[in-house]
């Protein structure tokens, strides 16, 4: 990459920061946005204001920023979609990618507003009105400071779904369990096929065999390019 490209990037994330501060300050106590640079994915959080998910400055991306770094220039804003913390906070967000003038991503801007009361608040006089709606099941996001509990909450959510252990899963399920990692973006973060192998217990070599399989059976990232594509003993 050249050092334009690079010194461009840089200017475009100094840019936003003071915007970090200005939309807090707006909106108060209930929000929080944080600024993520994905050129180090693992620490790619550099500017952080308010506490809703409770990021700090050389924290991990989400499962979210995952999935945007998986979708590389292909991905898009997502816009007021709603999330829950795994503490229970119900979090309605935003998450703007940054481009650079090539049109690479290379970062996002995430604005996160805490609308637990707000909807505590709806249901109590929805009740009192007499309207009797079931609350929609909202899913759960996983944010971190640090990537391992990030993919680790993600595994844990798929073996949930599962209801059993790796040993207790078919071929075809196997197969699901890595097509779903793979599609939430966990591979492409550096030595996370690693760290799925040693959660199921089963070898690296294993791992980079069914996410290959996975890949080739669904077709929809086969030719990607991530850090943990690479089989055993290919170039690092």
């Amino acid at each position: 990459m050249s050092a334009a490209l690079e010194s461009e990037r840089d200017a475009i994330v100094a840019a936003l920061r003071p915007v970090v501060d200005g939309l807090v300050a707006t909106f108060g106590p209930m929000c929080e946005v944080v600024l993520h640079d994905y050129r180090r994915p693992e620490k790619s959080v550099v500017a952080v204001a308010g506490s809703v998910t409770g990021r700090a400055v050389g924290g991990a991306m989400s499962e979210i920023g995952m999935r945007i770094v998986a979708r590389g220039d292909e991905a898009r804003d997502e816009l007021n979609y709603v999330t829950r913390t795994r503490d229970g906070k119900l979090v309605k967000a935003s998450t703007m990618v940054l481009r650079d003038s090539t049109g690479t991503v290379f970062g996002a801007l995430c604005v996160n507003l805490d609308i637990t009361a707000v909807s505590e608040a709806h249901t109590l006089l929805g009740a009192l009105a007499g309207l009797g709606e079931t609350p929609a099941e909202v899913p759960v996001t996983a944010f971190g400071n640090d990537i391992d509990s990030v993919v680790d909450a993600i595994l844990d959510a798929h073996r949930l779904r599962q209801n059993g252990s790796w040993a207790a899963l078919d071929r075809a399920q196997r197969l699901e369990l890595f097509r779903g990692l793979d599609a939430r973006g966990v591979f492409a973060v550096r030595r996370a096929i690693e760290q799925v192998a040693a959660r199921l217990g089963i070898s690296r070599a294993s791992a980079y065999s069914y996410l290959s399989q996975a890949r080739a059976g669904s077709g929809s990232t086969a030719d990607r390019a991530s850090p943990d594509t690479t089989p055993p003993g290919g170039p690092a």
